[in-house]
């Protein structure tokens, strides 16, 4: 089985009123899309895609050889063209599976990567207490029922197939950075 791991941080971040993109806003001495992309780099997987589009990630990621960055020309039509995008570098690459996380959330631990990487259901979901959240393992199978258009990623196939999908327990925190005040309350 192939898996490769998949970092989405394309998205516009317009609730977000800092100084920097969100992804680029400082959380404890580094940027929070650094500290979502280690949790990546640290899981074990070893072919990783970051989706790039509205913010400069790649300088805070550059001491990460193994990313592969990918831009998302459509970043503003919302995450499912960054999905989208993800999927279609992961079918070129022949892989089996694609574990997808987000740019945005500090709190998601390189274990949740691996734990979902290791499930063999159609879609896995890590779970925080019960709540879903990420990543998200997509097998191959799943990929062109994603959705092609929207600010909906693979959220839509669980809820509308959910015999398709597993719920993995994880540690961690799913919560993501969307405002200030959402940074602060990280801080």
């Amino acid at each position: 089985m192939k898996v490769a791991g998949a970092l989405l941080a394309a998205g516009i971040g317009s609730r977000y009123c800092g100084p920097t993109h969100k992804l680029l806003a400082n959380l404890d001495g580094e940027a929070i899309v650094r500290r979502a992309a280690r949790s990546m780099v640290n899981s074990g997987l070893t072919d990783l895609l970051v989706v790039t589009g509205s913010a400069p990630v790649e300088a805070v990621l550059a001491s990460w050889p193994q990313l592969e960055m990918l831009h998302n020309p459509d970043y503003e039509e919302g995450i499912s063209t960054s999905l989208r995008t993800a999927t279609n570098w992961a079918e070129r690459g022949g892989f089996d599976a694609l574990v997808v996380g987000l740019g945005d959330q500090p709190g998601v631990l390189s274990t949740a990567w691996r734990s979902v990487a290791a499930s063999s259901s159609p879609i896995a979901v890590a779970t925080y207490g019960g709540r879903a959240g990420n990543p998200v393992r997509l097998a191959s199978s799943v990929w062109p029922m994603l959705p092609d258009s929207g600010d909906e990623g693979a959220r839509v196939l669980m809820r509308t197939r959910p015999e398709l999908v597993e719920r993995v327990a994880c540690e961690g925190s799913p919560d993501d950075v969307d405002t200030v005040e959402d940074l602060g309350r990280w801080s």
